[in-house]
């Protein structure tokens, strides 16, 4: 173990002795890089993230996770084998973004809300794109075309829910954790009464709540934002070293034997590394090059991170017993889910694309709160209400089965 660990301390050092070289060796690069990795923190990441993180915090502290987590338990425990508390989890998820889920997923365990096995289903598939992002910057701001949007949403949104599904599998032999409400009666008494409970347990002012919340949400933003800058000036200085060469004829000779072109392994480089390089990339690429493929990869981007997303994950997680390895297999597997979604699903999603999406605002970049205001509220409302409206439906189909189970066995 000692000798392993050594090696491991050796080979970091090398890696970090080459990358500070590097920087030595192409300033500008490393330079301009920073400077696009600061860009995309103050115009996409700051609006869109630090908004839901406050929110997120205050309502942990209110115990509206928890009513919401009495209120969905008979739902999110037979389909995703995870406590109802898990259901606000994915919606704020989905509706806000990476790394919210996780976030949240750390603040669950460290009240015991989840367990182990629980959490690593929890962030595997509720560790997102946020809507802004997957709409404003990636459908209109990268590939120039807002009809995209629909095809990208179905693709990375439904490859979550598929990952959530087949991530109830994961841990098979572990106990769930306990509903922790001794209240009986309806549905809706024990919600309440387990709101209550949490709020009396927090004890914070409201004053006290929300400082708290806005110095824990500017801490994990800087986070964020030096992880982009720290990944978007690693990749630059390689490429400019020649150091990426060999990946990106690995990536070549991938994206040939699976049908795609070659010239999008740049895309698909950039993107293992930083989302918003890879999606940009993507739309970026050749004219000449089928759209759909394109696309295909820019949803392979969205729904793998890129290691800067992974950090931060792994960075949220530190203080948790949650590993990271289930979590990097379901996030591969999503971003494959993804692109054959796209494949799949592009000729039949030709006919939304022929009505043109009129209706979405443009993102400017440059403006980040009116950007916020006018793309994120109305589209996030709406994906935190679907996702409670998905979660409904698959417990209803579920319950149906068991019902037409039971009679079936019954009448035996």
């Amino acid at each position: 173990m000692q000798k392993r660990n050594f090696t491991a301390a050796l080979l970091m050092a090398f890696v970090v002795i080459a990358i500070i070289l590097c920087l030595f060796a192409f300033p500008h690069d490393g330079l301009h890089a920073a400077l696009r990795g600061v860009s995309i923190w103050w115009d996409v990441l700051f609006p869109a993230l630090f908004p839901f993180f406050v929110i997120s915090e205050i309502m942990l502290g209110f115990g509206i996770v928890h009513f919401f987590g009495t209120l969905l338990d008979p739902m999110m425990r037979p389909v995703f084998r995870i406590p109802g508390i898990g259901g606000f989890v994915m919606a704020m998820g989905f509706a806000a973004g990476y790394p919210v889920g996780a976030k949240l997923t750390s603040q669950l365990w460290d009240r015991q809300l989840v367990n182990r096995e629980e959490g690593e289903r929890l962030v595997a598939f509720t560790t997102s794109s946020d809507p802004i992002f997957l709409i404003g910057a990636v459908s209109i701001g990268f590939f120039h075309d807002a009809s995209l949007a629909m095809i990208l949403a179905v693709a990375h949104y439904g490859g979550s829910i598929l990952i959530g599904l087949m991530m109830r599998f994961h841990g098979r032999k572990s106990l769930p954790t306990p509903q922790k409400s001794n209240s009986e009666g309806w549905v809706w008494k024990r919600a309440f009464d387990a709101m209550h409970a949490a709020r009396i347990s927090d004890g914070r002012s409201i004053g006290a709540l929300l400082s708290q919340s806005i110095m824990q949400s500017i801490s994990l933003i800087f986070v964020v934002g030096g992880l982009v800058v720290f990944f978007s000036v690693v990749l630059e200085v390689l490429t400019a070293a020649k150091v990426m060469n060999a990946m990106y004829l690995l990536i070549s000779y991938i994206l040939q034997l699976t049908g795609l072109p070659h010239e999008l392994s740049q895309a698909v480089m950039n993107g293992l590394f930083e989302v918003t390089l890879g999606a940009k990339a993507a739309g970026n690429a050749p004219a000449a090059l089928a759209l759909s493929s394109k696309v295909a990869i820019g949803a392979f981007v969205l729904s793998w991170g890129g290691m800067s997303v992974h950090a931060q994950i792994v960075s949220l997680l530190s203080h948790t017993n949650l590993r990271y390895l289930p979590f990097v297999i379901a996030r591969f597997i999503h971003a494959l889910l993804s692109a054959a979604i796209v494949l799949v699903i592009w000729e039949p999603m030709q006919i939304f694309r022929d009505s043109k999406a009129v209706f979405l605002p443009q993102y400017e970049p440059s403006s980040p709160v009116l950007s916020y205001l006018r793309l994120m509220l109305p589209v996030s409302g709406t994906i935190f209400l679907s996702v409670f409206a998905v979660i409904a439906g698959l417990f209803a189909a579920y319950s149906l089965l068991k019902l037409v189970y039971e009679k079936v066995g019954g009448t035996r």
